[in-house]
């Protein structure tokens, strides 16, 4: 599989984190870099929270710079997903068991496999990091999520199928780039299409919580600004920031 033109490469036997290696090195870029990260001494989640990342699992970070406003850049969550998801095909040669899950998460039989944190880079006008971790080799114990959250599942585990992260990364840069260009052309009409065809849990109840309180409805669509739409008893109820509960 080939690499996307215009993109850059490198690979670190050792990182902190990839995130913290991209607010590093971003001033320093003169176009798109990945950063794969072999092994992460301090692996980040959202919010903060500790991302459990054995050795033979994906941690990388796509630094880029759009020329967008900062609610445009958030929409590449939605771009980031459908990358995985193509990536994921395509290195086990099927799409079976696999589902996206707003705001950014990707699950395989009703798992969590992967999981995606968007960070800027100085300020508005700079760089936004794009995290990307994928258990693929093996996924943290159960114990270490949240009561209710999605269990994590593994790749290997899951499929059958070894795959290092080196050859990961090809696929995920080369469908990257496919869903950027399409973002950058035709704007998140087409994104949010493609991604609703994979969302799990659609048409269904879910719960969302946010740091304030607590919705559950069911999961109608996501608008054309990304934000999570429910139905309630009191309404239709939109969300823009929120964790997903499916219990």
């Amino acid at each position: 599989m080939g690499w996307p033109e215009g993109y850059g490469r490198r690979v670190l036997a050792e990182v902190d984190s990839t995130n913290a290696e991209a607010a590093r090195i971003a001033g320093g870029l003169s176009g798109p870099e990945w950063i794969l990260g072999l092994r992460q001494t301090a692996a980040r989640g959202r919010r903060g929270r500790t991302w459990v990342n054995p050795e033979g699992n994906f941690a990388a970070t796509l630094v880029i710079r759009p020329a967008d406003t900062p609610d445009k850049m958030a929409l590449r969550s939605f771009v980031t997903s459908l990358a995985l998801y193509d990536a994921l095909e395509a290195v086990t040669g099927t799409a079976i068991g696999l589902a996206l899950k707003w705001p950014n998460d990707v699950l395989m039989n009703g798992g969590k496999l992967a999981g995606i944190l968007l960070e800027s880079i100085g300020g508005p006008g700079g760089h936004l990091a794009i995290g990307i971790g994928v258990n693929l080799l093996a996924a943290p114990d159960a114990a270490q999520v949240e009561q209710h959250a999605v269990p994590p599942v593994a790749l290997l585990s899951e499929t059958g199928v070894r795959v290092t992260p080196e050859a990961f990364l090809n696929a995920l840069a080369t469908a990257y780039a496919l869903h950027e260009a399409r973002f950058a052309t035709y704007g998140f009409e087409p994104i949010r299409g493609l991604w609703l065809q994979r969302a799990g849990r659609l048409g269904e109840t879910i719960t969302a919580r946010t740091t304030r309180d607590t919705v559950t409805g069911v999961f109608e669509t996501v608008d054309a600004t990304g934000q999570l739409v429910l139905k309630t008893p009191k309404g239709r109820v939109t969300i823009a920031a929120a964790d997903i509960f499916f219990g």
